[in-house]
């Protein structure tokens, strides 16, 4: 049995607009790197990135503690981690690596997880950075693609993007605050009326059947969100803005990468990325904040090396 796994896992967006805490896409902006090697005693984690070391407080530590108790291993496991997915910024930071470290202990021990089962563990990581455990971007970078996460009981679907679909992600320069998720998810209304509901089942609805269908054009003009996209929006200086002008470039949907303060725009490959991604930093600049925009595609999960 092999001594260490290297894993390179996908950054992701969740929601998607009206798949709050449901929808989940990987992409292939940026990706975490983890080493798992079979090391000392119990569970070490060694980066020189800004992360807690502690591996009670850290992601990635508490997905491999609870797969290390669930699965009786007694092997110390040493957690080399390598940031490049910047935290609190809506693409799935932690779970980008909480999921590379449930991906790489199902690899090393041959535990032959199936998919639901990797999610779940991947979730407990989310504990750290939100307070609590929820599987949209962690579903995403395990799997890769398109996901839809079913709760109580768990049940992940993963659908193939299509071909043409590409994605713009417009990063502004800000501070944001410690426990950012946490934070974003106490703005969100606690009741909403019917209507909007319905809004938001109907284009959530409409989301998967695209995805379905490889419509591209069908995903982009239903991510459209009334309920939590307004509640958030004012934590993310111009994002009418950013949103309106990347619209008038050619996208076909422009919403909120998870809990933010990142922008995300649909379109496919018949539109211009280029131009929607320009359109988009002017809107930052006119709040005056500077922005950087990944143009992607959705990825197809992580990278495992042995």
């Amino acid at each position: 049995m092999a001594k260490s796994v290297t894993v390179r896992a996908p950054c992701s967006t969740a929601n998607l607009g009206p798949g709050f805490d449901v929808f989940g896409m990987a992409l292939d902006a940026l990706y975490d790197n983890v080493i798992l090697t079979k090391k000392g005693k119990g569970v070490v984690i060694v980066s020189s990135d800004n992360i807690p070391l502690s591996p009670s407080k850290n992601t990635a530590g508490l997905v491999v503690s609870a797969m290390k108790k669930e699965f009786k291993i007694t092997d110390g496991i040493e957690i080399k981690i390598k940031k490049n997915v910047p935290a609190g910024f809506g693409m799935g930071s932690s779970a980008a690596s909480a999921a590379a470290c449930a991906v790489g202990l199902n690899k090393l021990y041959n535990l032959k997880l199936t998919d639901t089962e990797l999610v779940e563990f991947a979730g407990i990581g989310e504990k750290a950075s939100a307070g609590t455990i929820h599987y949209d971007n962690v579903a995403a970078s395990a799997l890769g693609g398109f996901v839809v996460v079913k709760t109580k009981p768990l049940n992940v679907v993963k659908i193939q993007p299509p071909n043409d679909l590409v994605l713009c992600v417009a990063v502004p320069e800000l501070k944001v605050p410690a426990k950012k998720t946490k934070v974003s998810r106490g703005v969100i209304p606690k009741k909403v009326s019917l209507s909007d509901m319905v809004k938001n089942i109907s284009n959530a609805s409409a989301i998967v059947a695209g995805f379905s269908e490889k419509n591209s054009e069908l995903i982009g003009r239903s991510v459209q969100d009334v309920i939590v996209e307004p509640a958030r929006k004012h934590m993310i200086p111009g994002f009418d803005k950013v949103k309106k002008n990347a619209m008038a470039a050619g996208a076909y949907g422009v919403t909120i990468s998870g809990a933010g303060p990142s922008v995300i725009a649909f379109t496919d490959k018949k539109h211009d990325a280029k131009k929607i991604s320009n359109a988009m930093k002017r809107g930052f600049k006119a709040a005056k904040k500077k922005s950087e925009v990944f143009i992607c595609k959705p990825s197809k999960g992580p990278i495992i090396k042995r």
